[in-house]
């Protein structure tokens, strides 16, 4: 369950926002129509600095036209709440070999593709994270085995995950 269309669908933004805050436990199963309240037994009172959001990554499908205006509304809430408590932001670009012919062919080009620049570009302006902080991936769907061009995004997406987590809970 994510972000989604309507007031009653998808996580609740102050479910989000507690979970940044590490007010979640582990396992809590989340409600659309009920959002935790401190009274919850899923409801961490005195969250431990582990327990706490060390970075927020965005997903988003390359393929979208665009972000549903209710969604995006949710989203930059969150957005600043996470900015709001110093809480670094990543986002990936998911499918980018569906969304582009291009990178279909050679998922090498990914960097050189007009078209995924944009979607990528698209997503920096309207969510206001910086295109450097934006990662493209191609999803392991119909692959029998591992690919060495599709393994180097993932992994490129996740070290930069751990490293901008590490440094956050550094400084912590």
């Amino acid at each position: 369950m994510g972000l989604e269309e309507g007031s009653e669908r998808g996580t609740s933004v102050e479910d989000i926002k507690l979970a940044l805050n590490g007010h979640v436990k582990e396992g809590h199963k989340f409600n659309p129509v009920s959002p935790l309240s401190r009274h919850d037994p899923g409801y961490s009172p005195s969250p431990s600095a582990d327990d706490k959001v060390h970075v927020l990554v965005w997903v988003c499908s390359a393929n979208i036209t665009q972000i549903n205006a209710s969604v995006l509304k949710k989203a930059l809430d969150i957005r600043e709440a996470a900015s709001d408590m110093g809480i670094p932001q990543l986002a990936i670009v998911t499918k980018v070999d569906e969304a582009c012919g291009q990178t279909d062919q050679d998922l090498k080009n990914v960097y050189k593709s007009k078209h995924i620049k944009k979607k990528m570009a698209d997503f920096s302006s309207a969510l206001g994270i910086p295109l450097n902080c934006i990662l493209p991936v191609k999803n392991y769907c119909k692959e029998t085995f591992l690919e060495d061009d599709v393994d180097s995004l993932i992994l490129n997406a996740l070290r930069l995950m751990i490293d901008i987590g590490d440094n956050f809970s550094n400084n912590m």
